[in-house]
């Protein structure tokens, strides 16, 4: 196929993606950003599998098959409330395709140019900078792609509680600075001796090992970081692909995954208050001095039953629901939305209070209350909303903890001090939705628990919500 129009429409491809991902930027839009994107895929794939360096489809088409099957499958069975997890493995799989193309690539050109390498021991990825550079970005590609693939896995493995306990390698960062060294060794090395195969599996090796133990140590309160990290690494990991390939589209589309997983990176790390190298070679629970649940809570918490969180709210003309991860485990966001609408009718106004890392994924919150059909508009950041709280009458916290817990904002010497919190204290009246009193992620007891205007509501996040929506339902 003829070159110009092979680049013409990879243009339009690459507009296509920007386009979406600005789209994707309102809910209103989201929707249809989401459907621009897609379509440039498909302009993507199908010019590309159109050119003539694909020489066989059954293989191809085997694999397309098989995949959209699979991606179908998981698109109807995986519930929004495990996302997360899909998106970390997606992650994975990103990573670890860059990683099968690089090695396919370097083996390729190994196998072709042995015999003219073995004669005038020229190199078979070109003379000069060019061929270094033709090796730098299928090395650098080997261990982008190795380290999110592991990386990856192990954040999916945390994110569904197959893995509840933290490893790490002797020496923490030191062993993580060791494995990135040798990796870093082997690829100058190579770029050296670039027919030397052993050190291409060393880059391997290292790479795999580096995304297992760079993702083991970190704790379950930082996974949205982590998710949002690998996957600016899996567009990384893409870009570079595309260099290798000569695929315009690929360098594109992988630059715009990189850079947007970095920003959102960024704007994680800044609604927690730390930096990245604190996410990463830090643990949300270290330092400061231990805390304990009786200290805190001490015979103070009170407890009521829905009915009487329901005669609570009869009176209330501002409530300010919290949601966390424990509403998305209950499944209750459409409880949630059957309460609003209950309140609304009463007259009372109702809105959402959206902590920027609430749950376990970027915007996890947002996806779960649009699912239930809650106008964007009622969803309120974190920063507009805490102003309100002291006019709130009632705050409804539904399994938010460390995003909620004062401690953060008042005790010094605690893990979390400094990150930025919901100020749900501060509201007139406080009920907490929650099994019992277990502490988030960060492993710590939450004082407003214990607050005199605090009542815990104990049970399943959906079934309290529904009781409390069916008490007020009987007031009328």
């Amino acid at each position: 196929m003829n070159a110009t129009t092979v680049n013409l429409v990879y243009l339009a491809a690459a507009i296509l993606f920007i386009l979406g991902i600005k789209g994707l930027g309102k809910p209103k839009t989201a929707v249809r950003g989401n459907l621009m994107s897609a379509v440039g895929m498909l302009l993507a794939v199908v010019i590309t599998l159109l050119d003539n360096s694909i020489v066989n489809f059954e293989y191809i088409i085997a694999g397309a098959v098989l995949g959209t099957l699979i991606g179908g499958v998981m698109a109807i069975k995986v519930q929004m409330t495990a996302m997360p997890q899909m998106v970390a493995m997606l992650n994975g799989f990103g990573g670890g395709a860059s990683l099968a193309i690089a090695l396919a690539e370097y083996y390729a050109k190994v196998g072709e140019a042995s015999a003219l390498t073995e004669t005038l021991g020229a190199s078979p990825f070109g003379t000069g900078a060019i061929g270094v550079i033709a090796v730098l970005s299928i090395s650098l590609t080997i261990l982008i792609g190795a380290v999110t693939l592991t990386g990856s896995f192990v954040a999916f493995a945390k994110l569904q509680e197959w893995m509840k306990k933290d490893y790490g390698l002797p020496g923490g960062p030191i062993g993580n600075g060791a494995l990135l060294l040798i990796g870093l060794g082997a690829i100058i090395a190579l770029c050296l001796t670039p027919t030397n195969a052993t050190l291409i599996i060393v880059i391997v090796i290292a790479a795999l090992l580096l995304g297992l133990f760079l993702v083991m140590p970190i704790g379950g309160a930082d996974m949205p970081v982590v998710i949002a990290l690998l996957n600016s690494y899996s567009g990384i990991a893409a870009a570079l692909a595309g260099f290798i390939l000569g695929n315009t589209v690929l360098i594109v589309a992988g630059s715009l995954v990189g850079t947007s997983g970095l920003i959102l990176t960024k704007i994680m790390c800044v609604a927690m208050n730390r930096s990245l190298a604190n996410v990463l070679f830090g643990k949300m629970a270290a330092g400061g001095e231990s805390i304990s649940a009786d200290e805190v809570y001490g015979g103070k918490v009170k407890s009521a039953q829905p009915e009487e969180a329901a005669m609570m709210l009869e009176t209330a003309k501002r409530v300010v629901i919290v949601p966390g991860f424990g509403m998305a485990m209950a499944q209750a966001q459409h409880a949630v939305r059957e309460l609003m609408d209950v309140l609304e009718a009463r007259g009372c106004e109702v809105e959402f209070a959206i902590h920027p890392v609430a749950g376990r994924m970027p915007g996890h919150m947002n996806v779960l209350l649009a699912e239930a059909e809650v106008p964007y508009e009622k969803l309120v950041e974190m920063d507009r909303i805490n102003p309100t709280f002291e006019e709130t009458d009632v705050a409804i916290v539904i399994g938010a903890n460390d995003v909620t817990n004062p401690m953060a904002r008042e005790d010094k010497g605690s893990p979390i001090y400094g990150m930025p919190i919901l100020h749900v204290d501060k509201a007139k009246n406080v009920l907490v939705i929650k099994r019992s009193l277990s502490p988030g992620f960060a492993g710590l007891p939450n004082p407003l628990f214990a607050m005199d205007h605090t009542y815990m509501v104990y049970g399943d996040g959906k079934k309290a919500v529904i009781d409390m929506t069916a008490a007020l339902d009987m007031a009328d």
